[in-house]
């Protein structure tokens, strides 16, 4: 599946049970991969320390449990 990120920001990410989790607000990106690593649920305030790590942990989605992008983002079940 090929994506642009850009598309990602502010798409409703669904559990694949049809469950609305929320929207995407930022995106992480594994550079040694080359690949989306993550999807966070919601802004994180970069300029804060340990901002983007309890982001991470809290409010995150492993891009591998993504079944489809379309109007929205839904899950694996």
């Amino acid at each position: 599946m090929t994506v642009t990120v850009s598309s990602l920001y502010g798409k409703k990410i669904m559990s694949g049970t049809g469950r609305w989790l929320g929207e995407v607000g930022e995106v992480v990106i594994d550079l040694e991969q080359r690949s989306v690593s993550h999807l966070l649920l919601g802004k994180i305030n970069a300029s804060e320390p340990g901002e983007v790590i309890k982001g991470l942990f809290k409010n995150s989605i492993e891009y591998k449990r993504v079944r489809e992008v379309g109007k929205a983002v839904l899950l694996k079940n």
